[in-house]
């Protein structure tokens, strides 16, 4: 064989390997669910009790993304090796489409707080079903996965809520421990104490709502560090199943 061919067969080849290591990559990998919702408490459980610890925390974020606050949960979450759910709105998913990527690509999920955050216990069905339909469109259009889990907005939910979002392949979620950060402003917020407020209410298999908000934001690293240090792990979203 002469050097030519010796080159190109060479380059062929390198090509070959350059493709196949792509595609591996952009395969998702499949995740298996060793957690469930418990349906009555909202807490985050085993699905074989005993194979994994009870003494877990899901982190969850509602109201996003926001540019400034969403970068500076997403660092936090990385100095702590934890996952999130952050549950979007539709305003702020077409303002802040490079946000809700670089959510999806650190490997955090993407639930669905429908479009308007409207209380949807008092719409017809059709619009319910607008409400989610459009936010899992947006979500798939921009990461290529649409949301499996929908908090409702105020929690706020009926029969005809949890039909619709099972429609849209959607599990309603709730929560077992409200850090009530929604409720403090700009002039009285506490971070110390908001984050205390949450260790109070601790619990096996805590399934903790949070706002992207300023006071949470900052919160957060000292929150993080005593649930570490009280010997509690940060579940990954994607080991959860659905109901």
């Amino acid at each position: 064989m002469n050097t030519g061919k010796k080159v190109v067969y060479c380059v062929i080849a390198a090509i070959v390997i350059l493709l196949a290591t792509a595609c591996s990559r952009e395969k998702p990998q499949a995740v298996e669910h060793v957690y469930k919702i418990h349906a009555a408490t909202q807490t985050i459980v085993p699905v074989n009790p005993g194979q994994n610890s009870d003494k877990v925390v899901l982190l969850t974020f509602d109201d996003g993304p926001n540019e400034g606050l969403n970068e500076k949960i997403l660092a936090t979450l990385d100095k702590h090796k934890a996952k999130a759910i952050f549950f979007m709105n539709g305003p702020q998913i077409e303002s802040g489409k490079n946000l809700v990527k670089l959510v999806h690509n650190r490997g955090h999920m993407i639930g669905n707080h429908s479009w308007d955050h409207i209380d949807l216990s008092a719409e017809s069905k059709e619009q319910v079903e607008k409400q989610l339909g459009d936010v899992q469109k947006a979500v798939k259009d921009i990461t290529g996965t649409a949301p499996v889990f929908f908090r409702p907005p105020f929690l706020a939910f009926n029969d005809v809520t949890v039909e619709a979002a099972k429609a849209s392949g959607l599990t309603v979620v709730t929560s077992s421990i409200d850090s009530q950060d929604w409720a403090m402003t700009a002039d009285s917020n506490d971070p110390k104490a908001l984050a205390q407020r949450i260790v109070d209410q601790m619990h096996p298999g805590a399934n903790i709502l949070m706002h992207e908000l300023p006071w949470t934001a900052e919160a957060l690293d000292g929150l993080l560090s005593k649930l570490t240090e009280l010997e509690y792990e940060f579940v990954d979203p994607h080991t959860i199943g659905p109901l």
